[in-house]
């Protein structure tokens, strides 16, 4: 599903289109965008933009259509528009390779210099962008611990409770009148959080794939679906796989 119909339905409010829960003593609200919303730490949190994907694709002789980086950025300025966060934390793979913020056209820039204004902008290392970004207003770290939480790109065993994290993708499946349906997902069992990739070019992985085994307490975690205008909650007892 394009990212893009994932911006609210206008008659909806935004109480209705979001999902509220609990990670690890924090309030945390799932927007349908993939965005995260902490209200308590005047907080916006996204992972995985992968920015400049088709840019890398055609770099390497494979030509994707050149509009990812400025859908993933429309949307990201929505979210921010929205929320007005303090602080916007992006979870790594902010690009889709090492060169990709080298590499961004100006216009690109401009957009998110406007969105970093007045407001802290972390900007966590990924696999795909180690050396963090270039040229960009904001921060670079490896990860960052704030507010009870720590929030790093690749979640970790040794990490414990309280970790938000992205690099898995994860996608859940459910049955809706007798279809199955596969959507991006937010991952949390209340002390564990996995986020969804934001960027518009990014796949998924199912959230039963043996990539998430040891992640979470599977009795109490819950899969919150992006629909097309909101959020769904599903235990992961009635996901299909």
């Amino acid at each position: 599903m394009n990212r893009l119909s994932r911006l609210q339905d206008p008659s909806a409010t935004h109480a209705q289109c979001s999902v509220r829960f609990i990670v690890h003593g924090v309030e945390a609200m799932a927007d349908p965008s993939g965005a995260l919303v902490l209200p308590d730490l005047q907080m916006v949190v996204v992972s995985d933009l992968h920015l400049e994907k088709g840019a890398a694709f055609a770099r390497r002789g494979q030509f994707l259509p050149p509009y990812d980086t400025l859908a993933t950025l429309k949307i990201l300025e929505a979210v921010i528009a929205r929320h007005d966060p303090k602080i916007v934390v992006s979870l790594g793979d902010n690009f889709h390779d090492p060169v990709g913020s080298v590499l961004m056209p100006e216009a690109f820039r401009d957009r998110i210099a406007l969105m970093t204004a007045g407001r802290e902008w972390i900007w966590i290392n990924g696999n795909h962008d180690p050396d963090g970004t270039s040229n960009l207003p904001g921060l670079s770290v490896d990860e960052l611990a704030y507010g009870g939480l720590i929030f790093r790109h690749e979640p970790s065993l040794a990490a414990g409770r309280g970790e938000v994290a992205g690099h898995l993708h994860p996608c859940a499946t459910v049955r809706r009148r007798e279809k199955s349906v596969r959507r991006p997902c937010f991952a949390s069992d209340g002390t564990r959080l996995v986020m969804p990739a934001f960027g518009v070019l990014t796949g998924g992985l199912d959230l039963r794939h043996k990539a998430f085994t040891g992640f979470f307490d599977r009795s109490a975690l819950v899969a919150h679906l992006l629909g097309r205008d909101r959020v769904y909650s599903v235990r992961f007892a009635n996901l299909i796989g």
